[in-house]
């Protein structure tokens, strides 16, 4: 597990594979995640300034956490090294202390929500202005935006010889 304050820049923040370049994939108006080869890419509101995030890393598929949820995807990535990092546009990659068991293939579960006190916050896929429920959560510690996001191993890499 991991926890930290990020601040995204240009509606993204990514996870990236530090083996790959961490550039970001082209915006798309139908997804709020948009993977590629060694990353996933979170669109966020642009008045999200600071996001509280926790990063999970389960042996299996992890149970759904309880909570009220603004939104939630999830994808399969192929991950060639071990080590991640988190992206921005604006400070490029950081390495963090969250370490995967080996190369393959992971399932991520995204789920985040949004302080209600804050906002309002635009949605960066229609452009509207998102109907934020009242929320008051803890993890949020004066965030705009919090975000869980669970990793796990669906399948190893091959190994050569």
């Amino acid at each position: 597990m991991y926890e930290t304050v990020v601040n995204p820049s240009y509606r993204l923040l990514g996870l990236v594979d530090t083996a790959v370049d961490p550039c970001a994939p082209d915006a798309s108006d139908s997804n709020w995640l948009l993977p590629a080869p060694g990353m996933v890419y979170l669109q966020v509101p642009s008045q999200v300034v600071r996001m509280a995030l926790r990063l999970e890393s389960w042996s299996t598929r992890p149970p759904e956490p309880g909570g009220d949820w603004f939104g939630r995807e999830e994808v399969e990535v192929e991950l060639p090294g071990c080590d991640l990092g988190l992206a921005t546009i604006d400070c490029g990659r950081t390495d963090i202390p969250l370490i995967l068991p080996s190369p393959g293939s992971y399932g991520m579960r995204w789920q985040w929500m949004f302080n209600s006190e804050e906002g309002p916050f635009v949605s960066p896929l229609s452009w509207q202005t998102l109907e934020i429920p009242p929320v008051r959560e803890v993890e949020f510690d004066g965030a705009d935006q919090y975000c869980l996001v669970q990793i796990w191993r669906t399948a190893t890499a091959p190994r050569a010889g």
